[in-house]
């Protein structure tokens, strides 16, 4: 049996996939892992009767898989640092510091713009949302505002802040695969990510809950019950700054993390030089667990472990996995070539482009993949019509490696879904920077901001 498989028949292929997605997702509220099994199931016994082998589907698992390796292993890691952060007192001086710095009276777009500063500093916002993340999320618990206003926007700082790093991974990767100048692409970049961030802020400035006169008391109160769980001090800093270190000299984010998991460690042992090194790895292993008078407290910091990123690494696995079989199976290719074709219209050209991106999200469920599979695909389209190469990285930008973190199933998602304790469908309509890049992407092309051709 031949194993070509047509352009619409790939496209059903798809509308099928998100139609089971969306139903088992969305309205019934399941976990994604068993849905996506599913699909992987009854894909495989596609597979099967259009005549590809065994060897076939494994070969597309191995290459799905492969390209997450990586990233399995920093979320492994992260579990770890969160864990040890907080055992080591970093994340609770981080708290302390942010109660003495941040606007109680504009707390939401506060953390905004911190995540965002600090985001473009070190360039990975999944460092910010596991790190920074988690203690703004504990002042916001403090104040009474509810966590998935708080998770919006320390995503959204975060995403902001990795957007526009020169020191980021997804950022780097737009730029080459357009063959655009780093620091040209970051510039390009603001003709969408500054109105953006504008826009998120003054969204999160209009949802910002009114601080009352409780909330003096309530901070003073939390304040005092880390003060007495907790020995703080200038020494908390180390972790903090050896990350920027990190990030100026590029060094890559698992040695980054070994690093600071090890330098947090020791600042456990000189803290408490009697804990027993059984206790260290099940901090590590388990995750904190935080014993007070105060509920909210204990929620907040009894968490990290590498055990806790468990559930996250079967869903990349996973993910990563359907991903491997529609990319062997050329099904998304085939829809990707089918949107390329007789596209005259600039605007139309964007909008695809834009859709594509989101389409590698919804069904591969990987970031990277969303920015080299459409930049593959339009290149030679963006070339034909003399458009600077700045003008396609940003593009895959605004409809790639920001999508990720609204998609249940994406490796950035189910990051911080897991890590902030909040699931993606509760913040997904918070995270306003990712909604509103993609659109006013669109909306560049169709009026022509931001969109320059090669000089003659």
């Amino acid at each position: 049996m031949k194993k070509n498989v047509g352009t619409i028949e790939s496209a059903i292929v798809l509308v099928i996939m998100f139609v089971i997605l969306g139903v088992s997702v969305i309205k019934l509220g399941l976990i994604p892992q068993i849905p996506i099994l599913l699909i992987i199931a009854l894909l495989i016994v596609w597979a099967l009767i259009h005549g590809f082998t065994w060897d076939d589907i494994i070969g597309g698992i191995k290459r799905g898989v492969n390209g997450g390796v990586i990233p399995i292993v920093i979320f492994i890691l992260i579990g770890a640092l969160i864990g040890s952060w907080i055992a080591a007192g970093v994340i609770p001086a981080l708290m302390m510091v942010g109660f003495k710095v941040i606007s109680v009276k504009f707390f939401v777009p506060s953390v905004f713009i911190v995540c965002a500063i600090v985001g473009t500093s070190i360039g990975s916002a999944f460092t910010i949302i596991s790190t920074i993340g988690i203690a703004l999320l504990g002042m916001g618990n403090a104040l009474g505002i509810d966590p998935v206003i708080t998770s919006g926007a320390i995503i959204s700082g975060a995403i902001f802040g990795d957007k526009t790093s020169p020191l980021s991974d997804s950022t780097n990767l737009a730029s080459a695969i357009s063959g655009a100048d780093l620091f040209d692409h970051i510039k390009n970049l603001m003709w969408t990510t500054l109105p953006a961030f504008l826009i998120s802020l003054v969204f999160f400035a209009c949802i910002n809950p009114q601080a009352s006169n409780t909330h003096t008391a309530i901070i003073m109160n939390l304040e005092n019950q880390l003060n007495s769980h907790f020995t703080l001090g200038w020494w908390q800093a180390i972790p903090i700054l050896l990350m920027f270190v990190c990030a100026i000299f590029k060094i890559p984010a698992i040695g980054t993390l070994l690093l600071n998991v090890s330098v947090s460690v020791g600042l456990i042992f000189v803290q408490n030089p009697h804990i027993q090194m059984k206790k260290i790895v099940s901090i590590l292993n388990d995750g904190y667990v935080m014993q007070s008078n105060n509920k909210n407290l204990d929620a907040l910091l009894s968490r990290g472990g590498i055990m806790s990123m468990m559930p996250t690494v079967a869903l990349i696995i996973i993910t990563l996995s359907l991903g491997g079989l529609l990319i062997k199976f050329n099904i998304i290719q085939n829809v990707i070539e089918l949107l390329t074709k007789n596209i005259n219209n600039t605007g139309h050209l964007v909008l695809v482009t834009i859709l594509s991106g989101i389409g590698v999200n919804i069904f591969v469920g990987e970031q990277y993949l969303s920015v080299i599979l459409p930049g593959n695909a339009f290149k030679k389209v963006f070339d034909e019509k003399k458009f600077r190469p700045v003008v396609l990285s940003r593009i895959l930008e605004d409809g790639g490696t920001v999508i990720n973190y609204l998609i249940p199933w994406g490796v950035a998602g189910s990051f911080a879904a897991t890590t902030l304790g909040v699931s993606t469908q509760a913040y997904l309509p918070f995270v306003i920077f990712s909604w509103i890049s993609p659109i006013l992407s669109i909306i560049s092309g169709y009026t022509g901001l931001g969109i320059n051709k090669k000089e003659s």
